[in-house]
């Protein structure tokens, strides 16, 4: 731990916890100090101010990045007949109907994103309680219930990726990879703010962006400059 320590220190140096940053310097300082022994995931972390518990103010979405996650998409999808063809024509990882229905109720979910269907979702709901809690319920509105399923399992394949507010009104994801050019990465962290920014719920009440930070796996993590983000991400708060 020790180790770890003195690394995180090194990567550290130069850097103030309260200097605030565009996008484009904010990925040059991130990028630069991801130093570990692997390739890290470059991470944001959104406080909105909301509070996900009423309706109104829920922000659930999806977002494709231009330059994709970097990492390796399992999907599974709920599909019969030629939409299983076309499915696994796509790539997907795993398809099927009740047998895959009985393969998550006995526990085998290897997988990271669950696609089906409409007429498909008569089974898929009584797996509610086991898909729910992990973010892999199909839902209509995030594009994983629909009849176009090839087009859903490219889009998960190309980088798409679902966003959900915590608790706390905190949404956060993996955008890219440290090994990835500084113009792919700026690419990818606008493009996700800007949806984000889009998906300003109705019931939200006075600053909605608070607080935006981007950090690597192992690294420190720098401070979004919030008056420029809705200029940087191409987006207009609603």
């Amino acid at each position: 731990m020790g180790r770890m320590t003195k690394r995180f220190r090194k990567a550290s140096e130069g850097l103030n916890a309260e200097t605030t940053y565009g996008i484009p310097e904010a990925i040059k300082l991130i990028k630069s100090r991801a130093i570990a022994k692997f390739d890290e995931t470059i991470e944001i972390a959104m406080n909105l101010g909301i509070d996900p518990r009423h309706a109104d103010q829920m922000v659930r979405g999806v977002v494709q990045l231009p330059n994709g996650t970097g990492k390796s998409v399992r999907v599974a999808v709920f599909a019969k007949g030629d939409k299983a063809e076309a499915a696994k024509a796509a790539g997907a990882d795993i398809v099927g109907a009740e047998d895959l229905a009985q393969e998550i109720q006995d526990g085998r979910m290897d997988f990271d994103r669950c696609i089906a269907t409409p007429d498909m979702m008569a089974v898929v709901g009584r797996l509610g309680k086991v898909l729910g809690p992990r973010g892999l319920m199909p839902n209509p509105k995030l594009g994983t219930v629909t009849p176009d399923v090839a087009a859903a399992v490219n889009a998960a394949k190309a980088g798409s990726v679902e966003f959900r507010a915590e608790k706390a009104g905190i949404v956060h994801a993996g955008v890219g990879k440290a090994s990835f050019t500084e113009e792919a990465l700026v690419e990818n962290v606008s493009a996700f703010v800007g949806a984000i920014i889009r998906a300003k719920p109705s019931g939200a009440k006075g600053a909605f962006v608070k607080k935006v930070s981007v950090s690597s796996t192992m690294g420190p993590s720098v401070k979004l400059d919030i008056s420029k983000l809705s200029a940087e991400s191409g987006a207009k708060a609603a």
